[in-house]
């Protein structure tokens, strides 16, 4: 069994799992683990996790002492655990750029693709995009059906093999690509949006976890037991005022990608299509790690308190002073660290 088909579609589809077997590991106990982002936001190794055992974890740092390594002169294996323990998120979209960035070869490129269920679940999602592409080829057609972006793929391999040379004609010219080059433009063009479509699907999920969060913040500073702890609500404050501002900035990325896609098929060319596809391949590292970080503390508020009941004042306060708040300043980092966002057109 490969590497990639011993992943999970819940790790595969993940924003804060790395399995380590994908990666070119020497140390077979490292590669059956995971590497997971914490409540904190630090990399750790899982070696299990189990509902009655919970998780065992342990620090990067920590490896030479669990494997006897030299500290002044450690293996290549521990070489790779920093390198990918610094990264912000482990989705398949960031590591793709990220492990080519720091020139580590993965055992197989079919693990940084998301699993054939989160496929269809983006169905959806990609229909915003999938229909400008279809109205150009065929049309206002009703009878065209569309369940997968496979299934658009699918449209060119027609088996009336007249109507498929018309339509790969058609396109190619629109696009002033050969028609040979179009199989590899479509698989393209399908995964760049669907990477757009699987980020926008994770803030959908971590949105009303946010909204719960921000309104636990608000009782607790209503709460009587909390009026003059002013460490408490000077930390609360300044987490609501990063998480807005980090959801303003996420959320007017999508809004500028879909207003300067939308209209992309009016004037359709292969070179204009590569420079969105750059652009929004540049903020994969951006989105996947602010979206990762919080959907890792959200994640981890959700589960301790999972109703608005839940814990009481006084557990949840110190959640937040001992767990919540740490960390809040790599998220912001890397949204502050992103280029630039120019105009697509």
């Amino acid at each position: 069994m490969s590497a990639a088909e011993k992943i999970s579609d819940d790790d595969r589809d993940s924003l804060h799992i790395l399995p380590l077997s994908i990666l070119p590991l020497e140390t077979p106990a490292i590669s059956r683990a995971k590497l997971i982002k914490n409540v904190r936001l630090n990399s750790v190794i899982e070696l299990f996790d189990d509902k009655d055992t919970g998780s065992g974890q342990i620090d990067i740092e920590d490896l030479p002492k669990e494997f006897g390594w030299l500290t002044s002169d450690p293996p290549p294996d521990m070489q790779i655990m920093r390198k990918v323990g610094n990264l912000p998120s482990y989705d398949v979209y960031s590591l793709r750029i990220s492990l080519r960035e720091l020139g580590i070869e993965i055992n197989n490129h079919d693990a940084l693709k998301l699993s054939d269920s989160m496929n269809k679940e983006l169905t959806s999602y990609m229909t915003d995009f999938t229909r400008p592409l279809i109205m150009q080829i065929y049309g206002d057609d009703g009878d065209v059906k569309i369940e997968s972006f496979d299934d658009v793929i699918k449209l060119f391999r027609d088996p009336d093999v007249k109507t498929a040379l018309e339509k790969i004609r058609i396109m190619s010219a629109k696009l002033n690509i050969k028609p040979e080059e179009i199989p590899r433009f479509m698989e393209d063009y399908g995964d760049i949006f669907l990477s757009l479509a699987y980020y926008r699907r994770c803030l959908d999920a971590i949105e009303p976890v946010i909204t719960e969060f921000l309104e636990a913040m608000d009782t607790l500073s209503d709460n009587y037991q909390f009026k003059t702890d002013q460490n408490l609500r000077n930390t609360m404050s300044e987490m609501e005022a990063t998480i807005n501002e980090l959801m303003a900035a996420i959320t007017g990325r999508f809004e500028n990608f879909e207003r300067g896609t939308k209209h992309m098929w009016d004037e359709i060319s292969a070179e204009r299509f590569r420079k969105v596809e750059q652009l929004i391949s540049s903020y994969h590292t951006t989105i996947g790690g602010v979206l990762c970080s919080l959907s890792v503390k959200m994640g981890a508020w959700s589960k301790l308190f999972p109703t608005p009941s839940s814990g009481g004042p006084g557990k949840r306060a110190e959640f937040m002073m001992s767990e919540m708040k740490q960390g809040m300043d790599k998220i912001a980092h890397i949204e502050d660290s992103a280029p630039m966002l120019s105009a697509l057109g």
